[in-house]
């Protein structure tokens, strides 16, 4: 099984569904989840085709279909979300905190997006299907291929895709933002890249059930992936999420400590004033 790699703190206990009741929840929210994946699947694969014929690498039909279908499997699972702020206009990236493999599915319901995501995600059985349907951009930490990586990275921007990063490397327990690894601010800073480019902070915070655990949607240290599912699928009452995309920063004067600070700081108040609430 697939595991997360933060490991501060005890995970709370995953009991998965318990009772017939337990599995009928999973079934009424699960199934209907999976179909209509699968139907976005078999929908997103020709109009890909189309779109490559008329945009070329752009994607501005696929993109909104994911954000549809996502939201769609959201409320399949009964989860609350609202957005505030606007995506980013122009040419640009956006950054966010980690808490859930459920980012996936909430951050592509706020806006047409596309992952940067480690290279091993491309095998993890289950989430590697969303993440090639999804066009997500795989990079692997190998100095030999980083001017390939950086080229590729660069033409995606060029074709206006919004390339989504994860500064802090690792999935958390959701109620916290780990400091954010300025290393990866540096690819937004080539020459190759479009004039104006700028860097939009989003926040994902997680609202845990009434009386579940705070820590409930979050996915970290060795927490199975499966077990984790089916005990968020199994609640009796679900949570919600807040999404909020914060006014995009200019790339132009910051070098990739500054810009990683700023993100960090606009990111971090989020969960400063949801601690306040607890």
């Amino acid at each position: 099984m697939t595991s997360a790699t933060w490991r501060e703190g005890t995970p709370p206990p995953l009991p998965g569904p318990q009772g017939v009741a337990g599995w009928l929840r999973v079934i009424r929210r699960g199934v209907p989840a999976v179909l209509i994946l699968l139907l976005g699947v078999l929908l997103i694969l020709p109009l890909r085709g189309v779109e490559r014929l008329f945009h070329g690498r752009r994607r501005p039909w696929t993109g909104p279909h994911v954000q549809i279908v996502c939201r769609l499997v959201l409320l399949c699972l009964g989860i609350g979300w609202r957005r505030e702020g606007r995506p980013l206009r122009g040419s640009g990236a956006v950054v966010a905190n980690h808490s859930s493999w459920l980012d996936i599915l909430v951050l592509n319901a706020a806006m047409p997006v596309f992952f940067v995501s480690k290279a091993e995600v491309a095998g993890w059985p289950g989430i590697n299907i969303l993440t090639r349907v999804t066009d997500t951009h795989f990079v692997t930490r190998d100095p030999r291929l980083a001017r390939a990586q950086a080229a590729e990275f660069a033409e995606r921007i060029r074709a206006g895709h919004r390339l989504l990063f994860f500064p802090e490397g690792t999935s958390t327990d959701g109620r916290r933002v780990l400091p954010f690894k300025p290393t990866l601010f540096q690819g937004f800073l080539d020459a190759n890249l479009p004039q104006g480019l700028a860097i939009q902070p989003v926040s994902a915070c997680y609202v845990a059930p009434a009386g579940q655990d705070p820590r409930f949607y979050g996915w970290w240290a060795e927490m199975d992936l499966g077990p984790h599912l089916l005990t968020v699928l199994a609640a009796k009452r679900q949570g919600h999420v807040a999404v909020t995309l914060h006014p995009p920063i200019p790339v132009s004067g910051n070098d990739r400590k500054s810009l990683s600070a700023a993100c960090y700081s606009a990111i971090a108040a989020d969960f400063a004033a949801l601690e306040s609430l607890d």
